[in-house]
């Protein structure tokens, strides 16, 4: 039974309209009743115990919900809203959608709510499996996702990114990957080296160093990814942020909405400035495309315009957000395909 829901049986206390039926009736009704929803037999089984037919059992089991005699209460954390979270998944043809409440001080000038990262933590718990390879691109949200992660099975955890500052890598997403295979038990394979490079000649060059060049050879056999999604704009990019002023008019110039892992896209979620990713130590767009279950975690007024973009991009599986995005999300503009088609909207 799912602690989620809870199943109320009750024969003395049916209500007005069930006493209608007879004594008899009612102990019979409840005890399938009780069989059905909370022992968990099948239609076929109880007809068998009370030599009835399957068709009866389910007549008598509607009448139970009809007459009041069954009460069924779907309840969740208060701080999730199922309703929210199973819209946005049939809007994005996502896997996975789980909409948290946005704390009630949040302004639109505030960053992802903390939350997002604890409630993705419970979710990496049930997405990863005993041997799976699990990616974590840098970010503040995956960063209090690690934190925040108390259960995971055995497997191997690769960084997917360098980090936004070499000098913080032990606070940052180095840590986050070290975190997630403590609690694992699983190898870890950080990357220490900055995301964005001066030039592709000195991106290209670290790629090939002894420590960097282990964690981009597990990239192919990532099974579950957690990246970060910015909108292009300071303090809410961090790719915006390292940049230049020139080279932020260049990519503005693009049309960019928004990042994931150093990648670009505009608000269609097509990929803009690729040259970008030529300086970047980054896990490829592609090798993101390919991998069977990529969660992204962003919320927030500022970024739900960000977040629609990439969701559109077919990068992403299923999104860890908040209440203040999803409202935004639910009207953006025309639905888009389904993100489990993980086609490239550029056809490239």
């Amino acid at each position: 039974m799912n602690s989620s829901e809870e199943i109320a049986v009750s024969g003395m206390s049916a209500g007005r309209s069930a006493m209608r039926m007879g004594p008899a009736e009612l102990v019979q009704a409840a005890a399938m009743a009780r069989r059905f929803y909370l022992e968990g037999k099948s239609k076929i089984q109880i007809a068998e115990e009370f030599g009835v037919s399957r068709f009866k059992v389910a007549r008598v089991l509607e009448t139970a919900l009809e007459r009041d005699l069954v009460r069924i209460e779907i309840r969740v954390p208060a701080e999730l809203d199922a309703e929210r979270s199973d819209a946005l998944r049939a809007r994005y043809g996502l896997r996975h959608a789980v909409v948290v409440e946005s704390p009630a001080e949040v302004s639109e000038e505030s960053p992802d709510p903390e939350n997002l990262g604890e409630v993705a933590a419970d979710l990496l718990g049930e997405l990863v499996n005993e041997g799976d390879v699990l990616g974590l691109a840098w970010g503040r949200s995956t960063i209090h996702m690690a934190a925040a992660l108390d259960r995971l099975p055995p497997c191997t955890v690769v960084q997917l990114t360098g980090v936004y500052d070499a000098g913080t890598a032990e606070r940052g997403s180095v840590e986050a990957v070290r975190r997630a295979a403590q609690v694992s038990g699983g190898d870890a394979h950080p990357i220490y080296a900055p995301m964005l490079l001066p030039d592709a000649a000195t991106a290209e060059a670290l790629r090939h160093q002894t420590g960097i060049a282990r964690a981009f050879e597990y990239f192919d056999k990532v099974t579950v990814a957690c990246v970060s999604i910015g909108s292009w704009e300071p303090g809410i990019s961090t790719v915006y942020d390292m940049l230049s002023d020139a080279e932020r008019a260049h990519y503005s110039s693009l049309g960019v909405a928004a990042e994931t892992s150093a990648h670009l896209f505009d608000a269609e979620g097509r990929r803009v400035g690729r040259d970008l990713g030529e300086r970047c130590i980054t896990v490829k767009a592609d090798q993101l495309r390919r991998i069977p279950e990529v969660v992204a975690i962003a919320g927030g007024q500022r970024k739900a315009a960000a977040i629609d973009a990439v969701l559109r991009s077919g990068l992403v599986t299923s999104l860890v957000t908040d209440t203040a995005a999803a409202d935004y999300l639910m009207t953006a503009g025309a639905p888009p395909k389904s993100a489990l088609a993980r086609t490239d909207p550029d056809g490239i």
